[in-house]
């Protein structure tokens, strides 16, 4: 007998957004932050073509210094390539309206997993895991709030299912990202951090714990890609194949006009 699907959860796009420095704001300050995140988020995500379904959002919620929800999984080219540049300049038009004050910096994760319609998951605690990253907060305490106002993480899984597909949207190039691991609590996964325009040539190399360097299997992996020296990732021409990797192996989905299908 062929197995049920029926109970499975559909895969989403978890896109989640917080504050830098929330607690040092008063409670009037704290609550324009908290009230400007969603439309902030709203701007960036049109600037991407996706604000339909943006529009269309799943278990969207506020977290008091930020704001977290689920799309289709069809949006990650988008949020992966495009969404990191237009927050970064939606954040900068926010500036010029405010010029007083400290200026919002935010800090972004993007994962993508099997969820039900409540968002209640393993990738929804792992999305906050990556948001908890110690690496992305020293990032923006070190960078010029007026210049660097955005700084995003995304977990391997959506790496590699962006860069390795050949589809991504927008203008970010792999070499853009730098990979580290990741220990929050009992979470420890390796991951890649983006901040719109820098070069990761430039960065100090201490800011990141690398991953080990080799696999589960104990197979060597190039992962030399690191702040110091990133390495590119071949891309298949031509290819729109998402594969979610899991522990229970690779689950492929494609996309195309008649939408994701396993």
């Amino acid at each position: 007998m062929l197995p049920s699907w029926e109970h499975l959860w559909p895969y989403r796009a978890v896109l989640a957004v917080d504050a830098r420095n929330f607690s040092a704001l008063n409670s009037k300050d704290m609550q324009q932050v908290n009230s400007d995140i969603p439309p902030l988020l709203a701007e960036a995500l049109s600037a991407s073509n996706v604000s339909a379904h943006w529009e269309r959002r799943m278990f969207g919620q506020h977290t008091g210094d930020g704001y977290v929800a689920g799309m289709d999984p069809e949006v990650l080219p988008a949020l992966v390539g495009c969404f990191p540049n237009a927050l970064r300049d939606a954040l900068v038009r926010r500036r010029a309206k405010i010029p007083t004050g400290a200026p919002l910096q935010l800090r972004v994760s993007i994962h993508v997993g099997p969820l039900p319609p409540s968002g209640l998951g393993v990738p929804m605690v792992h999305t906050h895991r990556l948001l908890d990253d110690d690496s992305l907060r020293t990032v923006l305490n070190r960078a010029n709030p007026d210049i660097t106002n955005t700084a995003v993480i995304v977990s391997e899984r959506v790496y590699e299912d962006v860069f390795e597909s050949g589809c991504v949207n927008g203008d970010s190039l792999p070499d853009q990202f730098a990979r580290h691991l990741v220990k929050v609590k009992k979470f420890q996964q390796p991951a890649w951090v983006h901040i719109p325009g820098f070069d990761w040539g430039l960065a100090d190399p201490d800011i990141f714990e690398r991953p080990d360097s080799t696999d589960p299997e104990g197979q060597s992996q190039n992962i030399s890609a690191s702040v110091s020296s990133p390495q590119p990732m071949s891309a298949a021409p031509g290819s729109v194949a998402f594969n979610q990797h899991g522990a229970g192996g690779v689950q492929a989905y494609n996309y195309g006009a008649g939408g994701w299908q396993r």
